[in-house]
This record gives C-alpha cells, sequence and structure tokens, in this order.
C-alpha cells in the first residue's frame, strides 16, 4: 500500500522543530530575573540577553498603570559568535511591582520569559575585600538582623559567586550564589559558610538608605576576601598607574588565613565587575585596602584610577545610562591584624591614599565620592581577628549618612570635624586648631592622638623620631580646640592626627561631631 505524504504537515513539524530550537536560545543574562530591581528615573535601565540573529524579541512592562511594548535590537555578543538582544526601557519613576514579559519569536514559535515582582528603584553594586564579604551573620546582633531583615521587602538582593578569568566576561559565568530575592535570613546567607554572602556592610548601607528614601533600592554584592585592588582594575589602570609588576602582599597568614583571594591582576574585574557594565546602576560602595597595606604607595592613583574607568566603561556599557560619574562611597580602613597603638606601619599611609592625600572626600580630584570612618570602630577580640571588626552596623549608617548627603542632597551631618586652620603660639607652645572653616560643633572624647613634629627643617617623614605627642588642653569655641606640645630647641614644622594603625579605642578617638557622633578623620599637615 502506497503512503501518501502530508508534505504541508512536514513542513509544518519542521518549523516547529527550528523554531523551538531558536526560540528556546533565547534567555535573559544571568542577573535578570523575577523580584530584581531595576535603575529608576532620569536613568534609563537596560534589560539584555541571548538569541538567535533570527529571532523577534520584544520585552513588555506593565502593572496596573503602565504597560508598555520594546522591539529589541539584535546584534553579536563581543569575543563570541553568539549574538545577543538588548532593550533600554524608558525611564521609570521608583515603584511596583512590574510584569516584564520577554516575547521571542522564531517562525511560527513563540518563546516567553516571564518576570514577576519587579521594581523600580536605585541600584548599588557592593565590593571589595573580607571586610565587605564579611557576612550578616558574622556581625554584632546578626542573629536578630537576620530574622528583622524581612521587614524591608523593598530591599532587593543579589549575592555573585567567586570566580575568576582570565578575559573579560560578559556575563555572570560563575554564577550566582543567589538570584534576586527579598531579604530573609537565608537570603542574606544565615545558612552559608562565613564570607561568602551577604555582605553585612552592603545590608546596613542599603537598609539605611530605605529608611531615609522609602523607594526600592537594590543591592549587588560582589566581593572577595584577601584580594588586592589590582585584582580589581582593568589593564589600562595598572598601566595607568605603573603597576603592571607583581602585587608585593602582606604575607601574614592571619590576614586572610584560609580565605586568601587570588592575586592575579584584573581576574576580578574580568569575571565579577566586567559582567554587570550592561546593567545602569546608582552607584557603588567599596572596603578594601588591607591587601595592599605591604605596599601602599601605589594606592593613591590605583584606587582614583579605577574609580574613574568603572565609571567610563559602566557608562558606554549601558549607552550612557549609567552616570558617567556615578557615585563611589568606600569605608576608611579600620585596624590590622595586629593592631599596636605605638605603631604607625602602613596602615596610615594607605588611609591618606584613600582620600587621594586631602584627608576628606568628595575633593577637587575625587569628585562625587563619599566615605566612612572607621578608625574608632576597632574589635581586638573579633574572632574573625581584629582586621574584621564586627561593627558593620555603625559602618553602615555612617556611610549611609555620607551617601544620603553626597548623592542625595539631605541636609545631614555625614562627616566627622576635619580642620581648616592652625595657628601656632611659640610662647605657650600651643596649637589652636580651627574645625571646618568655624562651622563645626565638636565633642572632645579624649586627650591623646595629636603630634607635633619639632624639626629644624621644613618637612618631616612619616616615621621621622621627630615626631611628639601633642595633648588637648582646651576647647575655647564650639568649633576649635587647643594642643600644647614641647619642642627642645626646634620649632613645631607639621601636626598630624590619629597617625596609628590603632590609635584609639573602641569610639574613644578624640574629636567627634556632636550631630551623629562622626569621628574626625586622620589628617597630616603643614604648620605655617
Amino acid at each position: 500500500m502506497k503512503m501518501s505524504i502530508c508534505w504541508c504537515c512536514v513542513l509544518f513539524l519542521i518549523g516547529i522543530f527550528v523554531g523551538n530550537v531558536q526560540a528556546e536560545t533565547c534567555s535573559l543574562a544571568s542577573y535578570y530575573s523575577s523580584h530584581m530591581v531595576l535603575q529608576q528615573q532620569p536613568q534609563n535601565a537596560i534589560l539584555w540577553g541571548y538569541t538567535d540573529v533570527k529571532t523577534t524579541v520584544q520585552v513588555r512592562v506593565q502593572d496596573n498603570v503602565q504597560d508598555k511594548m520594546y522591539k529589541a535590537q539584535t546584534g553579536f555578543k563581543p569575543f563570541s559568535t553568539t549574538a545577543i538582544w538588548k532593550v533600554k526601557l524608558d525611564p521609570m519613576p521608583a515603584g511596583g511591582p512590574y510584569n516584564i514579559t520577554v516575547i521571542c519569536q522564531a517562525f511560527t514559535v513563540v518563546n516567553t520569559i516571564y518576570l514577576v515582582d519587579v521594581m523600580f528603584g536605585d541600584v548599588w553594586v557592593c565590593s571589595g575585600q573580607s571586610n565587605m564579604a564579611f557576612t550578616v551573620k558574622q556581625a554584632f546582633n546578626g542573629s536578630e538582623e537576620l530574622i528583622d531583615s524581612v521587614k524591608y521587602p523593598n530591599v532587593r538582593l543579589l549575592a555573585v559567586t567567586e570566580v575568576t578569568s582570565a578575559t573579560p566576561d560578559y556575563d555572570f559565568n560563575g554564577g550566582l550564589y543567589e538570584p534576586w530575592s527579598r531579604p530573609n535570613s537565608d537570603s542574606l546567607g544565615g545558612k552559608a559558610p562565613t564570607f561568602t554572602y551577604f555582605s553585612a556592610l552592603c545590608w546596613f548601607f542599603g537598609r539605611d538608605l530605605f529608611d531615609s528614601l522609602q523607594y526600592p533600592i537594590g543591592l549587588i554584592s560582589s566581593n572577595w576576601g584577601g584580594t588586592p585592588i589590582e585584582v580589581w582594575s582593568a589593564p589600562n589602570v595598572l598601566q595607568q598607574c605603573n603597576a603592571t609588576e607583581s602585587i608585593i602582599l602582606e604575607h601574614d597568614e592571619k590576614l586572610e588565613g584560609s580565605l586568601r583571594g587570588p592575586q592575579t591582576p584584573t581576574c576580578l574585574w574580568n569575571s565579577m565587575i566586567h559582567p554587570m557594565l550592561n546593567f545602569t546602576i546608582k552607584g557603588a560602595i567599596w572596603y578594601q585596602g588591607e591587601a595592599n597595606t605591604k605596599n601602599p604607595a601605589p594606592y593613591k592613583c590605583l584606587f582614583h584610577a579605577m574609580i574613574e574607568d568603572w565609571r567610563l566603561k559602566w557608562n558606554e556599557g549601558t549607552d550612557g545610562s549609567t552616570d558617567p560619574q556615578f557615585p563611589f562611597g568606600f569605608m576608611q580602613l579600620s585596624t590590622s591584624n595586629s593592631p599596636i597603638p605605638e605603631t604607625v606601619g602602613p596602615y596610615p599611609t594607605l588611609r591618606w591614599h584613600q582620600t587621594y592625600d586631602y584627608g576628606y572626600v568628595p575633593n577637587s580630584v575625587m569628585k562625587n565620592v563619599f566615605m566612612a570612618v572607621g578608625i574608632d570602630l576597632v574589635d581586638k577580640t573579633s574572632p574573625y581577628g581584629p582586621i574584621h571588626p564586627r561593627d558593620k552596623e555603625d559602618m553602615g549608617t555612617r556611610l549611609s549618612l555620607a551617601g544620603r548627603a553626597v548623592v542625595y542632597g539631605q541636609n545631614v551631618t555625614f562627616s566627622g570635624p576635619f580642620p581648616s586652620e592652625f595657628t601656632v603660639d611659640t610662647k605657650t607652645l600651643t596649637v589652636l586648631i580651627k574645625y571646618d572653616n568655624g562651622n563645626a560643633n565638636i565633642r572632645i572624647v579624649g586627650k591623646i592622638g595629636f603630634e607635633i613634629c619639632c624639626s629644624a627643617s621644613t618637612t618631616c617623614q612619616s616615621d621621622d623620631t621627630s615626631w611628639v605627642p601633642a595633648e588637648v588642653v582646651s576647647q575655647p569655641t564650639p568649633s576649635s580646640l587647643t594642643v600644647s606640645y614641647y619642642c627642645y630647641k626646634k620649632q613645631a614644622v607639621s601636626i598630624r592626627y590619629l597617625w596609628r594603625d590603632m590609635p584609639c579605642t573602641f569610639k574613644g578617638c578624640p574629636v567627634y561631631s556632636v550631630e551623629n557622633n562622626l569621628p574626625g578623620a586622620p589628617f597630616v599637615a603643614t604648620l605655617s
């Protein structure tokens, strides 16, 4: 018996098979999922993914009020033959939730991806070494914070897995510890090994921002303990700073123990930062530097150059959607793993270089940069070593205060008092220090922390033995104080403050602001 062939059916089945193959290749990049936060107006959020060039991709964004459809642009992914699709959304106001539908059509077959509970707000990237990787459960009151975190359903979390790469990755090839999630004990890493996810500083910073701003905050935790700044920097940054030679690290195993991270320059820039360059963000925060204290000299150039490079490339990667001068915040270093009050060591130098030798930020070089001081949050009994202080909540509060002032323009005191004028009285051997051009309102906690360099020349080195203690003796006005010193047959040429690895006890440094109880930052200055 001769069988007849239904060629229309065959062609239809072939069409379904081919269409399915092509449609199934349509997907989102690894860091897009339900519950995520996309960057709000005035910036444009970016969505992108993978597809076949013959597939038509549309993106639909809808809530109870809005319903918008976008047609994706398709092109080839750099460094491979894989095609990508990309959509730049219209600027969206903060809020939600939204449903996002990705519709991929190849021939007669349609493949649809559904995302729910998507919010628009501000997205912050949190990066650095072990003090940024330090998890919520390791912090003071960590257990309580894990339980209470459910009270912040509009702070959303994304945790990046630690992985290296020799070349720039376009996506997170190592995957994620945690996809976008609402906060709870599990999503904050309550059951995970320490120093993995979720960053305590990142969480406390974002939590406090939400308390102030009252709109969704997205937090991306991408960090690795024991890593120098060179591994987070692109090759052009290293070349710019003449830092292409081998990294000189602190080799004390107590620094990071078994958590010492990779040391190959650029390897984490490639794998844990570069993949995010197509994702629109509000800004970044940073806690790193301990691994560079063996040789702190290059840090001045490297830190500034890395910030500017991240800004440039994020702006380019998001087609201009991410601010080319996006805000960048950082924690100034606390202490080493063997803090000795009498030791100067490299920590004061690296703290100084974190500010490009200004002592404060923002400044004329480090624009739109904000900082929190952590030098007084010492924790000598930390089970993770003194280099890992547990008071990440105070750190997050201080950093969020700085962000609220510098980034969001709120009228809050965000930094401790900083000196603006020095008057030397050679008869009484005292120095009158005026803070913040007379606008500060200072509180004196201790007397010791200042030093005067007595010298016959006009300069003093950091380790010069000519530095002598200077003690606080009075507070003539709310914005000034007087220190006394003694120079034998020499003159006072320089003054410095908190120029030690561990210059004071917990919240016991000499000078604080009355408002918000913020410590004054370390400084060194010439006395004219």
